[in-house]
C-alpha cells in the first residue's frame, strides 16, 4: 500500500508540473481534473472520507464544469454549430 501511495504522489507532482507547462487550455483543465481525482484518492488512503468527497465534488466536479463553461463562453472550445 505504501508503494501505491508513492505512485499517487509522483503522479500529483507530474500533474502539477505538466499543467504549468501545457500550452493548451483544455488540456490544462483536464490535467487539473485528474489532479483533483488523485488527490481525493489520497484523502481516502489517509482515512479522511469527508475531505475526499469534498475534493472530488468541488475540485473535479464543480470547478471543472465552471472551467468548461468559461472556455465555451470565450470560444476556446468549438461546438458542433461551427462545423455546419
Amino acid at each position: 500500500m505504501v508503494y501505491f501511495t508513492y505512485i499517487l504522489m509522483a503522479f500529483l507532482i507530474v500533474c502539477a508540473i505538466s499543467v504549468s507547462f501545457s500550452n493548451n487550455i483544455l488540456n490544462s483543465v483536464l490535467i487539473f481534473m485528474s489532479y483533483s481525482l488523485v488527490m481525493s484518492i489520497i484523502w481516502i488512503l489517509l482515512e479522511s472520507p469527508d475531505l475526499a468527497i469534498t475534493e472530488a465534488a468541488v475540485g473535479a466536479g464543480v470547478t471543472s464544469v465552471l472551467f468548461f463553461v468559461t472556455l465555451k463562453k470565450i470560444h476556446a472550445i468549438r461546438g458542433d454549430e461551427e462545423n455546419e
